[in-house]
């Protein structure tokens, strides 16, 4: 009886319980900013960011996302493999350049070991984490292409993602930090003291996409960030247009 009770409680609940209103957005961290301005005027949108890897696997165990924005297309075949996103809704947003940051006042530096060696001092090079964190995902690449990974790799402090990176070295906590080049723009704190080569790393390519949930705006919101008006945003905010689906 106590049973029968339960499930007709749980029947009822599914038309009484009104539907979920706002629009949620999964989305890297260092689209923060940008992403807010252009959400803002979209109305009943709440984002919430982090980690690509850690969002996606946030999606894959069931988090309530209607759209997804990940800055590494590995997380987002993940979740294309996994049909947790609509295939056809996948679409690059924005791309990104790779920089060393420093404190303010810091003068520019050559990216070799000696140079970084010095740099760095006692400290350590605050970096998203390198097997899960986009950011630290080109980071290690980019290290690995300048063969500077074998001498820097135990000096890493690893975040969770890239705004975390950026905070390290706004804090004085490490002297040198790897992030995107908008993450250096974010703070008056601190700024690039070398850019990494483009073809050190996989191309930055920010992938977004509408997940298989019910919410008839989402597609709407993700064609808002495509438009001119909301990649003028994005532009605004130092990131570089699309690179394209291959």
């Amino acid at each position: 009886m106590m049973v029968r009770f339960l499930l007709m409680i749980a029947w009822l609940s599914a038309f009484v319980m009104p539907a979920r209103a706002e629009t949620v957005v999964f989305a890297a961290a260092s689209l923060k900013g940008p992403l807010d301005k252009i959400v803002a005027d979209f109305g009943d949108t709440v984002v919430s960011y982090g980690g690509s890897g850690t969002l996606a696997r946030q999606i894959t165990q069931g988090a309530p996302a209607d759209v997804v924005i990940l800055a590494n297309m590995d997380w987002m075949d993940m979740l294309r493999a996994n049909e947790d996103v609509q295939a056809g809704s996948v679409a690059d947003i924005a791309s990104n350049q790779l920089v060393l940051i420093g404190a303010v006042g810091n003068a520019d530096i050559s990216l070799d070991q000696s140079s970084i060696s010095v740099a760095l001092g006692d400290g350590r090079l605050a970096v998203g984490q390198t097997q899960a964190v986009p950011a630290g995902i080109y980071a290690k690449q980019a290290l690995e292409s300048l063969d500077l990974w074998d001498a820097l790799a135990p000096k890493l402090a690893e975040v969770d993602n890239v705004r975390s990176a950026l905070t390290l070295v706004i804090r004085g906590q490490t002297p040198l930090g790897i992030v995107y080049v908008t993450d250096a723009q974010f703070s008056d704190a601190v700024r690039a003291l070398a850019t990494f080569p483009a073809d050190s790393h996989a191309p930055i390519r920010y992938i977004a996409a509408v997940t298989t949930g019910e919410n008839p705006r989402a597609q709407e919101l993700l064609d808002t960030i495509r438009a001119p008006a909301g990649q003028a945003v994005l532009a605004e905010a130092g990131f570089l247009p699309p690179v394209g689906l291959k």
